[in-house]
């Protein structure tokens, strides 16, 4: 089993341009297994992770409602943001600059075979990145996603989850509230979730700003323990 995990930080990039490097990515890596299944070729499958920022986008997963979309198209044209219906799990979210989105594209044949472990591992590497800030970050039962303070009024989400498999092959993934501008969630019912906050953790830790690339490598870190994996070189660049 291949456990090193090909690691590449696009900075900020189209969501659609983004999108379609998954799929080619995804598709690659499911190919690679019906060859390997059919001639039992015993290749090794690759394994990515991307992080990126996308300039203002709202996404509709696979099983959502448009209704939770609180703009119509003149508005998101004045809004500067763009609307894709996509292939992930979930419903609508919003991704913009000052968000941190990662993005495995896994084999978790090299892993485990394990969509819900999966998810959990997800969630965990976001709760042990934000208790290295201090904050206490769980899960909320029913919702997807890394909420603060949960079972009290004041319930707010930071970080959003939605994946796609297929033959143990993930895409899409997680996007963290870093220094995003939480105003273009007033424009959508966040995860289909009516009556539920989103914060940062600008907001949380009360700064003006803070370090993206800090907190990435504690992303990466907790994420490459939880998968007790190795980062390789970079790719594509």
């Amino acid at each position: 089993m291949n456990k090193s995990i090909q690691f590449q930080d696009l900075g900020l990039k189209d969501y659609k341009e983004t999108w379609d490097l998954q799929e080619e990515i995804f598709k690659k890596t499911v190919a690679l297994k019906v060859r390997n299944r059919r001639e039992n070729a015993g290749l090794s499958t690759p394994n990515h992770f991307l992080f990126v920022s996308h300039a203002h986008v709202y996404t509709l997963g696979k099983s959502g409602d448009l209704s939770n979309l609180l703009l119509n198209e003149e508005q998101l044209k004045t809004k500067g943001a763009n609307y894709y219906k996509i292939n992930r799990g979930g419903d609508i979210t919003y991704h913009g600059p000052g968000q941190i989105v990662g993005y495995p594209i896994l084999d978790l044949e090299n892993f485990f075979t394990d969509i819900h472990k999966y998810l959990r591992l997800l969630e965990e590497t976001i709760i042990l990145t934000l208790a290295d800030y201090g904050l206490e970050a769980s899960r909320s039962q029913g919702e997807t996603g890394v909420w603060l303070d949960v079972g009290t009024p004041f319930a707010r989400k930071i970080c959003a989850l939605g994946v796609r498999a297929s033959r143990w092959v993930t895409m899409h993934g997680f996007a963290l509230n870093v220094n995003t501008d939480l105003g273009y969630f007033d424009h959508i019912i966040p995860c289909g979730i009516r009556g539920k906050s989103v914060t940062s953790l600008r907001v949380e830790l009360k700064k003006d700003q803070v370090d993206e690339n800090e907190v990435k490598e504690k992303l990466l870190k907790h994420f490459l323990n939880l998968f007790e994996a190795q980062k390789v070189n970079t790719f594509g660049t």
